[in-house]
């Protein structure tokens, strides 16, 4: 599914949209037509926050991660004209932080899109609430891990955002809107570990690289 990445621009001007209302009862409206990155730029001039880098290094790709991932499942909640959508997103935990990124195809072309990490699975009242690192804490990152990008011509979206904290055991799930329509959740993955207890390894461990090598060892010694 790999595509060019020059038409996939993080969008966070669209927290204009009203980011918080992902599972309220009142719909956003649409930013300002102008283009993504003039308005990228704008709002990283006053606003200290990552919602996605396309060139950034994918999260399968982080030397040394805990990685989880999932391909999308549709969800009730999608808007017409999404029953096409299908994709994958990846979780990983490292040393650095977390990093996040999913791909998509069957988007509408050229929209803007939102997407977030969540704390409950798919089937779990719709993913429930945005995972939270501080929970009650603010509703932007870096508290939250959001991705904003934008479709490119046929409906092909993709994104990877960074976080400096260490996601937790409750980052179980990814969920993805038209920014447009905040509360019309489109598709959901529910993260699952490539290898079983690594989050907890993360979590305790800081994740160096002989951890994971350790972890390696020790799962090819039980699969025999």
């Amino acid at each position: 599914m790999k595509t060019s990445r020059a038409w996939f621009v993080a969008v966070p001007a669209l927290l204009a949209l009203g980011l918080t209302a992902c599972g309220s009862n009142t719909d956003s409206t649409s930013a300002a037509d102008e283009p993504a990155t003039t308005k990228m730029a704008d709002m990283n001039t006053n606003m200290d926050m990552d919602m996605g880098d396309a060139d950034a290094t994918s999260a399968d790709d982080v030397a040394g991660a805990s990685l989880a991932r999932g391909q999308f499942v549709l969800m009730d909640t999608r808007p017409a004209g999404y029953d096409d959508v299908a994709g994958t997103a990846t979780i990983a935990r490292h040393t650095a932080g977390t990093t996040v990124t999913t791909e998509l195809t069957g988007l509408e072309p050229n929209v803007d899109y939102i997407s977030h990490v969540h704390a409950q699975a798919c089937a779990n009242g719709n993913a429930g609430a945005h995972y939270q690192f501080e929970i009650g804490g603010a509703a932007t990152p870096p508290n939250e891990i959001h991705l904003a990008f934008t479709s490119d011509n046929n409906g092909t979206g993709f994104m990877t955002a960074e976080n400096a904290q260490i996601a937790g055991v409750d980052a179980v799930s990814f969920v993805v809107h038209p920014a447009e329509f905040i509360d019309n959740k489109v598709a959901c993955v529910d993260f699952v570990e490539d290898l079983t207890g690594s989050t907890d390894a993360a979590l305790a461990a800081g994740l160096g690289h002989s951890d994971m090598d350790d972890m390696d060892d020790m799962d090819d010694m039980e699969n025999g």
